[in-house]
Formats: C-alpha cells, structure tokens, sequence
C-alpha cells in the first residue's frame, strides 16, 4: 500500500509538468521567415569583461545580421567592463573598422550595481535606437536573426520578447545542468496565462537575449530597476511587467546560438550564482526540491525496490512506476530534437536533476553567506 502511494505521489509530481511541457511547445513558436519589411533601429549592446576569446566573433555574427536585406538600421554598443585581458585593444580595432561599433566609455563599477547591469544600463542610456537587444559575449547570431527577430516582435506584440539561444554543449558536465533550461522553461512557466495577463510571476526571459523596446525599458526603470541582481532573466521581464508592458517568449534556436560554460565546474558556478535567486524564497525552493525529488528521483527506488526487494512483483505497480520513470525520458527526447540539443543529455536526466537540486541549495548557501560572485566580483545588495 505504501509502494502504490508514493507511486502515485511520483506521477502527480511529474504529469502536470508533462502536460504543460507539450503545451508550450506548441505556444514556443519560431520567428517567421518572411514578412513585411518593417524600418526601424535596433542596438545590440553587449556586455564585456575579459572577454578576448569571445568578442570579436560575437560582433562580427551581430553584425553580419545587419547585412541582409530587410534587416533593421543596425548598430552595435559595447561596453568594456574593466577587462584584464586583450578586449580593450580588440575592440578598438572592431569599432575602427566599422562605424556600427560603438564603445561606451567605461567608468567605475558604483556601490550596488552589478557588472552587467551596469554595463547594459550603461549603453540602453547610450543607445538612440527604437530598439535594444541585450546579449552576451559568447552569443552568436545568424545572417537573419534581426530580420527574423523583428518580425517575431511585431508577431507578438509584446514590448520585451526572449529566446533559449541554442546551447551548444561540448561534455557531459555542460549536459547536466545547460538542457534543463529550455525544459524548465516548458514544464513550469504558464505561456497561456503570460499572454493573457500582466502578471510578473507569470513571466521569463533569458538574459543571452532580450529584445526590447527602448522607450518602455525607460520607462520600466532600465537595468537600474534590478542593479544588484545576478538574473536580468526574471528581474527585466517582470520591471516589464510591473510597468505595464507586455512580455513574451519565442523559439530562437535557429538564430542564436552559445556555448554558455566549459566543463561541469564552470558550469556549476554559473548556475550557482543566480539559481536560488531565479527561484526568490526558500518555500519555493522547497516545493521544487520535493516536487523534482518525488517525481523524478523516488520511482528509481521503487524500481530498485520492485525487482530487489524480494517481494511478490506486481505488474500493474511496476507498470505505474516504469510509466513515471519514462515520461521525463520521452519529453527530453523530443525537446532535445526540437532544440537541436546532445542527445546525451536526455540519458543522464535523472543525474540533472539530482544535480539541478544540489545547485539550487549550494546557490541559497552562497547567498545567505554573501559569497554569490561571478568574474571575480561578489554579489553586493544595493545599499538604498
């Protein structure tokens, strides 16, 4: 009787998720190829700091973008972040070969902020476009993603609009914890009420790409709404929000693409730098823990228990637990196609999710110590 309740607490932890997964894959709608030309400008700003190996290749993608027919007035900000390493000096090449490039002069990091968000407060201000995109350095763009991207805006009428870039992962490390973000976003995130409502909880964005409307990110309170925030993900969409803009989400996998982190290690301490933050309280982390670990993790030991346990095997039992144990296998699959993601990944989802779960504690123990950093800078609460 024990083994048929927690069974069946397995499956109502995992099936709603399920369900919503194959919903939004419908609603995560690819941008249109073609439309109406549409005359605007857009700014891609990107944020760097010591980036040497990324920037040059980041730009040229950004601005290849610019180059084909119909594409929006393009021009690319930069801001260097106090780089340590040869960005400065390629990046003053770029911007004297291409009158697109522009660097917004770096000042000192205020009390408060954090290093993106200041570096991307910094160019929206600079910036005398309609339009902003804020990326990374490690993104990269195809020849139609701004065509496409503008296109995709206009389709959904929304103020703020975000993508998954194509997360390109080079070890099992990277696929432990990368895959899930798209898988994540699907399983949890109500697309049909984020288009039926203004509710800030109702939404999300990916801080590798957000495309946005310049006059109403003023209007939101810009970068400086969140500036000591490590997730511009959840905090930019919900300024949006709370501002009374529109925000929505499209399936860019064709367009952007990024390989996030190299290896598990820089992997864990990038997703540990903002995971709790992403959640935003220890009740939520909580019911997240239990829902991943009743759902995805105990039908393992029922299983284990089922074949070993030297009770009488009952095969509508071990039919209910192997049909839990399948339906995360099988919507991996077919999210891992979609977005064009390792194979691999889908193997080892029950090692993600015990890994998404220890990422998620170690994140909310870096922040209740004040020990949250990323590029050599810790996580400082603004001081107003």
């Amino acid at each position: 009787m024990i083994a048929w309740s927690l069974a069946t607490a397995a499956l109502v932890c995992v099936l709603p998720g399920f369900v919503l997964g194959w919903v939004n894959l419908r609603r995560y709608r690819r941008a249109p190829v073609d439309g109406p030309r549409i005359s605007t400008s857009v700014s891609i700003c990107i944020p760097a700091r010591n980036e040497a190996g990324n920037i040059e290749a980041c730009i040229r993608s950004a601005l290849r973008s610019g180059d084909e027919a119909g594409a929006p007035e393009l021009e690319v900000l930069v801001y260097d972040d106090q780089s340590e390493d040869e960005t400065p000096t390629i990046l003053a090449r770029l911007a004297a070969e291409d009158h697109r490039v522009r660097l917004v002069p770096t000042v000192p990091l205020p009390s408060g902020w954090n290093g993106k968000q200041h570096a991307c407060e910094r160019m929206g201000r600079a910036a005398g476009t309609e339009w902003l995109l804020f990326t990374d350095a490690d993104v990269r763009f195809s020849p139609d993603m701004l065509r496409r991207t503008v296109l995709a805006r206009e389709e959904l009428d929304a103020e703020l609009i975000s993508t998954v870039p194509r997360e390109l992962t080079g070890t099992i490390g990277e696929m432990l914890l990368i895959p899930l973000i798209n898988w994540i976003l699907l399983c949890y995130l109500p697309f049909g009420m984020m288009r039926k409502t203004l509710r800030s909880s109702a939404s999300a964005a990916v801080g590798q790409f957000i495309f946005c409307r310049r006059s109403s990110w003023v209007d939101s309170g810009g970068h400086a709404a969140f500036r000591d925030s490590m997730h511009d993900g959840v905090k930019m969409p919900r300024a949006f929000r709370e501002a009374g803009h529109r925000t929505d989400l499209f399936d860019g996998t064709e367009l952007v693409s990024c390989r996030m982190y190299e290896g598990f290690t820089e992997t864990w301490r990038g997703f540990a730098k903002n995971a709790f933050e992403g959640l935003g309280s220890v009740g939520l982390l909580v019911m997240v823990t239990i829902l991943h670990a009743v759902g995805h993790l105990l039908p393992w030991g029922l299983l284990g228990w089922l074949l070993f346990g030297g009770e009488p095997l009952d095969p509508f039992l071990l039919s209910l637990v192997l049909g839990t144990l399948l339906l995360p296998f099988i919507q991996r699959a077919a999210m891992a196609r979609r977005f064009q993601q390792s194979p691999l990944g889908v193997f080892v989802h029950p090692f993600a999710i015990t890994c998404l779960i220890a990422v998620q504690w170690w994140s909310y123990l870096l922040d209740r110590s004040g020990r949250r950093s990323w590029r050599g800078r810790l996580a400082t609460p603004d001081p107003s």
